[in-house]
C-alpha cells in the first residue's frame, strides 16, 4: 500500500476503506493533455496494462462506464451491445464533473457519484494487475481486478476497435 503523503482522492479513500491493496503513482508532469501512453511511459508501464476511463450515454439515457487500454479505441457498436442499448455516444467533457464529481483526464471507475454499469476489456484478465485513473489528474492506482470488483461490479467483454 502507498504509504507516501500524498493527497487521498476519493477512489483512493473508496479503496482503504474495502481494504483493498492497491499501488498509488503519481506523475508531476501530467497536465490533462498528455495522452495515457505517455502517462504510461513516465511510469515504467506497458500501455496494454493502462486502462482510461470512459463515460457514455446511452439512447435510453443511461450512462455506462467502459475502461480499456489507452492506447485503444472503444468501438461504440460493441459497447452499445454489450450494455443492451440501441446505441451510445460518449459523454461530453463538460457533463463529466456534475455526472461523475470528475474532470476530463482524471475520470476514475471508483467513487464516481453514481455506480453506473461498468464494462472492462476482456485483456484486463491477462494481468495480474491493471492501472486506471486515481481520480485526480497525474494519479493512477495499480489494482487487481478482484481487488476492483469489490468496490465497482463490473463484466469484462471485447469492447475495442480492432
Amino acid at each position: 500500500m502507498a504509504k507516501e503523503k500524498l493527497e487521498k482522492t476519493n477512489a483512493i479513500r473508496i479503496l482503504d476503506r474495502a481494504k483493498v491493496p492497491y499501488i498509488h503513482h503519481q506523475w508531476e508532469q501530467a497536465t490533462g493533455k498528455n495522452t495515457g501512453i505517455e502517462l504510461a511511459k513516465a511510469l515504467g508501464q506497458d500501455p496494454a496494462q493502462v486502462f482510461k476511463t470512459l463515460v457514455t450515454v446511452g439512447k435510453s439515457d443511461e450512462h455506462y462506464v467502459f475502461l480499456i487500454p489507452v492506447s485503444e479505441e472503444l468501438d461504440l457498436k460493441k459497447a452499445a451491445a454489450v450494455v443492451g442499448e440501441k446505441a451510445i455516444s460518449m459523454c461530453k467533457s463538460k457533463e463529466l464533473l456534475p455526472l461523475t464529481g470528475y474532470i476530463h483526464g482524471g475520470c476514475s471507475p471508483i467513487g464516481m457519484k453514481k455506480l453506473f454499469r461498468t464494462t472492462i476489456h476482456q485483456t484486463a484478465a491477462d494481468y495480474p494487475v491493471i492501472l486506471c485513473s486515481a481520480g485526480k489528474i497525474g494519479h493512477q492506482l495499480e489494482v487487481s481486478l478482484d481487488g476492483l470488483q469489490k468496490v465497482v461490479p463490473f463484466q469484462l467483454a471485447d469492447i475495442t476497435v480492432h
